[in-house]
C-alpha cells in the first residue's frame, strides 16, 4: 500500500447534501512522539478507541456554479462560527486535495461539537479530524457508489492521518495499531489498523475515568511538541523503546496478563512526558495535582490489589485504566480520594469503543 493506493476516480455529480459522523477520541497506550514529513509517525502507537469522548461533525456540501482555485469552508464549532479555525481547516484540505480533487467544486458548511473540553490533553484533534474524514468520505461514497466498506475506512483512516496523526486511530476499534512494527501483519506508517490478533475478553470492555485535572489550552501544542524530536538526544532510544513495547504488547493482549500491560502503559505514559522534560526547549505539562493523583493510584493499588493504572496524554489530564469488574470499587476510590484534585471537580466516565458510528 502506498499514497496512489487512495487516488479518488470520483466525479463531483452530486449537486446537495449532508452527513453526520460522529468519531470518538482514542488514548495511546503505546505513545507516538514525533514524526516525520506528511505526518507519518517516527514510532509505531498502539490505542484503545474511546466511546463517550467524541466530537460530532455534520457536513453540508453545496455544488457550486464554476470551479475556483479556492476552498470554500465555513465552520462553526458549538454553534458558534470559528474564522480562527479555518487555517488548521484549509490546511488539511490542502493536504487530503491530490486524494480528492472534488472538493474545490463544493461549497462547505461544517459544524462540529465535542463532548470533552478542547485542547486540553483528550485528543480533541484526533476525535475532530476522524469526523471530517468520515463526512468527506461519505461525500465521495456518494460521487463513487462503487467504493467498498473496507477501503471506505482505510482511505478515512488516511486521510483523518494528515490533519491529525493520532486521527488515524478514532476511525475503528476496540484496539488500533498505528505505524509499521514487525509484530503486527498489516501495520502501515500510511492508516491505522483494527488490532488484527486475538484480544482477551478483559480488554473489550476496559475502562477509561478520565480526570480533568485542567481544562484549559495546553502552553505548548502537540506539533511543537513533536517537532522537538528531531533534535532530541534520546529520540533513537524512545522509538527502538516503542516497538519492543508493541511487540509485548501483543501477548499481553491475548492471555490478559493485567500486571505486564499496568507496567507498559504506565512507563509508556512516564516516559511520554520525561521526552517533553528533556527536550529543547524543555517544557512540563503535568500539574502538581497530576502527581498527586499517580500516587494515590500507586497507594490504592498496593492496598487493595487492584489492577488500576493510569496513562497520560500530551497535558495534565489523568486517565485512569482498569478492569470493567472493578468499576464499582475504582469509581468509589476517585469520588472519596481524586476528584479533590481535578478542576471543579470534573471527571469523564469512558470505556472502550468500537469505533465512529454514521449518524
Amino acid at each position: 500500500m502506498n499514497e496512489s493506493y487512495f487516488q479518488s476516480i470520483a466525479q463531483a455529480t452530486k449537486e446537495r447534501g449532508e452527513v453526520t459522523w460522529k468519531t470518538p477520541s482514542n488514548i495511546a497506550l503505546v505513545k507516538y512522539w514525533g514524526k516525520k514529513e506528511n505526518q507519518i509517525p517516527a514510532n509505531p502507537s498502539i490505542s484503545f478507541t474511546l466511546d463517550t469522548c467524541s466530537t460530532i461533525t455534520r457536513l453540508e456540501y453545496l455544488k457550486r456554479d464554476s470551479y475556483s482555485e479556492t476552498f470554500d469552508i465555513q465552520f462553526f464549532f458549538e454553534n458558534s462560527l470559528k474564522p480562527s479555525f479555518l487555517p488548521k481547516i484549509e490546511q488539511f484540505f490542502e493536504r487530503i486535495f491530490p486524494y480528492m480533487p472534488f472538493l474545490k467544486d463544493y461549497k462547505f458548511v461544517i459544524h462540529s461539537a465535542n463532548s470533552f473540553p478542547h485542547s486540553s490533553g483528550i485528543a480533541s484533534s484526533a476525535s475532530g479530524m476522524g469526523a471530517m474524514a468520515l463526512c468527506l468520505m461519505s461525500l465521495e461514497k456518494e460521487l463513487n457508489p462503487e467504493i467498498s466498506e473496507d477501503f471506505f475506512f482505510q482511505k478515512a483512516s488516511f486521510l483523518a492521518r494528515l490533519g491529525s496523526g493520532s486521527a488515524c486511530r478514532s476511525i475503528q476499534g476496540p484496539v488500533v495499531v498505528w505505524g509499521s512494527n514487525d509484530s503486527f501483519v498489516g501495520s502501515s506508517d500510511l492508516i491505522g489498523i483494527q488490532h488484527p490478533y486475538e484480544l482477551h475478553s478483559v480488554f473489550k470492555t476496559y475502562q477509561d475515568t478520565i480526570l480533568l485535572v485542567d481544562k484549559g489550552e495546553k502552553q505548548v501544542s502537540s506539533t511543537a511538541g513533536h517537532d522537538l524530536m528531531y533534535s532530541h538526544p534520546f529520540a533513537d532510544k524512545r522509538f527502538e523503546q516503542a516497538h519492543q513495547n508493541l511487540d509485548k504488547l501483543k501477548q499481553i493482549f491475548k492471555v490478559g496478563n493485567l500486571d505486564e500491560f499496568i507496567a507498559i502503559v504506565e512507563s509508556e505514559a512516564l516516559t511520554l512526558h520525561a521526552m517533553m522534560m528533556t527536550s529543547y526547549p524543555y517544557f512540563i505539562l503535568m500539574k502538581p495535582n497530576t502527581l498527586e493523583i499517580i500516587n494515590r493510584i500507586w497507594e490504592y493499588r498496593i492496598k487493595c490489589n487492584s489492577k488500576v493504572c493510569f496513562t497520560l496524554d500530551a497535558g495534565a489530564n489523568v486517565h485512569v485504566l482498569y478492569p470493567e469488574h472493578e468499576k464499582t470499587s475504582v469509581l468509589e476510590f476517585i469520588k472519596n480520594e481524586l476528584i479533590a484534585f481535578c478542576q471543579n471537580g470534573q471527571y469523564i466516565c469512558d470505556q472502550v469503543g468500537s469505533g465512529a458510528k454514521k449518524l
